[in-house]
């Protein structure tokens, strides 16, 4: 499931951040959002890209991340 959904979050990252690819990932792989998303237990991978996105981004941002209700 990662394989589909990180390329899209790396993909706004760029789009976002206007960074290149591959400073795009590599922030997203070092983030706690990533951690996170890589532990099947949190389901974090039900989520959109875009959601996981703001996730990231609130995390780059403030060090915090807020998870969405469901």
């Amino acid at each position: 499931m990662l394989v589909l959904i990180v390329p899209r979050v790396v993909g706004l990252i760029v789009k976002n951040h206007k960074v290149d690819e591959v400073t795009a990932s590599r922030k997203f792989y070092e983030s706690e959002v990533y951690s996170l998303l890589e532990e099947e237990d949190t389901k974090l991978w039900h989520l959109s890209p875009l959601t996981l996105f703001n996730m990231y981004d609130e995390e780059a941002a403030t060090g915090n991340i807020t998870f969405p209700e469901g």
